[in-house]
């Protein structure tokens, strides 16, 4: 008799293990940035340390969810990228795509990621065209777009009586959103653009471009660029004397690591707009020493902190779901409220915009910083309701018209 209950109990045992076996939802993670280039301070191999984190803290293998990361360089050339994306959705079993800086790259990601019917969360790039005329049903733009950024210190700016601006533009899709929004909400707060200039990307020598940006007399020069472009910029306009000549700059996308390279000398009176920085609160500050930790003393970036919180949210989705059929998931991420430690509380809209709280920051002067890592100082939080272009302002092909 116990030998046939020992029997039952074994083969009962075994059934519930393979049903746990069957149960488990494998998923596969792949990011994409420049690992090497301009733009590799922002993302780069930090975003796969961010990754790794989201995976761990989550507890992904305890909850039945086996998680793989994987990641590539696309050195900032749309057919890189779009090469990868494909390769990894045929091939590699890839579910999902996350970071991708550079936006003509997120672009053609997109549309390849539109094709194979899988999942995109951008946080590295930033046109507001992938939740505008370019959106699909299959992204989720995390951390910041270009709107936000130039409704943050383009209007800002303005109303503090910058109203007359000339643009550094980069020659390429981030670069012209930029300038193209930014314009958009000079003009609304009253003020006026003067001209614009465009460059290469990884350009050396800003010299002429500068000269143009002088001549023009605007009180402002936005610079629509990022990166190591953003940081020779703002140095040779120093050497230039622009700024001690009356006009000011204005860093349209600045990372906090760009104020760390800059260092705060030159940097200092910079105002900024950032989804998330090291040392918001308790919980960012946590995070973000952690990730130092592993990552050579360096704290993350707003698009880092992005990586990590977005792969959390398709987590959870993934939980809930005991799926990863993309419409399955998808609609789990949009039902979902986001209440995250890093960006607040927030949603995902019809049009794939996550939406959080933005922060107005100014970069502090030498004398004003107890540490290596202090940079900033909040000037304003602009709320969820207003950090975002409004849905119905995005002709985003899929989204109902009221």
């Amino acid at each position: 008799m116990m030998r046939k209950l020992g029997t039952v109990i074994a083969a009962a045992l075994a059934a519930s293990c393979a049903g746990a076996a069957q149960a488990q939802v494998s998923v596969k993670l792949g990011v994409l940035n420049d690992m090497s280039g301009l733009y590799a301070d922002i993302s780069g191999p930090g975003s796969v340390v961010a990754a790794q984190m989201a995976v761990e803290d989550f507890k992904a293998a305890e909850k039945g969810i086996k998680a793989e990361i994987v990641s590539a360089d696309h050195q900032n050339k749309p057919d890189t990228g779009s090469t990868i994306a494909r390769r990894w959705y045929d091939q590699d079993g890839v579910d999902v795509i996350l970071d991708v800086t550079t936006s003509s790259v997120a672009l053609a990601v997109s549309e390849v990621t539109r094709e194979k019917n899988k999942i995109f969360m951008p946080s590295g790039g930033g046109t507001s065209d992938l939740t505008g005329e370019k959106c699909t049903p299959n992204n989720v733009h995390w951390t910041y777009d270009t709107w936000a950024l130039a409704n943050g210190t383009g209007a800002a700016m303005t109303k503090k009586g910058g109203d007359s601006w000339f643009f550094l533009t980069a020659d390429y899709a981030f670069g012209a959103a930029l300038e193209r929004d930014t314009s958009n909400a000079v003009k609304k707060a009253g003020g006026k653009v003067l001209g614009a200039v465009k460059h290469p990307l990884s350009a050396a020598d800003f010299s002429s471009f500068l000269l143009q940006a002088q001549s023009s007399q605007a009180k402002v020069i936005g610079l629509a660029n990022a990166g190591s472009d953003t940081i020779n910029a703002i140095k040779q306009a120093s050497e230039f004397g622009i700024t001690q000549g009356g006009q000011n700059l204005a860093g349209l996308l600045i990372f906090s690591s760009d104020v760390k390279a800059l260092g705060l000398k030159a940097a200092q009176g910079l105002v900024l707009t950032e989804a998330f920085y090291w040392d918001q609160n308790d919980a960012t500050r946590d995070f973000s020493k952690r990730f130092a930790a592993k990552f050579g003393g360096k704290m993350p970036t707003s698009a880092q902190a992005g990586v990590y919180s977005s792969i959390i949210h398709y987590l959870k989705a993934v939980e809930a779901t005991k799926s990863k059929d993309t419409a399955v998931v998808m609609a789990k991420m949009k039902e979902m409220p986001i209440d995250d430690p890093l960006f607040g509380k927030g949603s995902i809209r019809a049009d794939g915009r996550a939406i959080h709280p933005m922060y107005l920051f100014e970069v502090k002067k030498p004398e004003e910083s107890k540490g290596e890592w202090d940079l900033y100082k909040l000037v304003a939080t602009i709320p969820t309701e207003e950090a975002f272009r409004p849905i119905e302002e995005g002709n985003c092909p899929f989204v109902k018209k009221g």
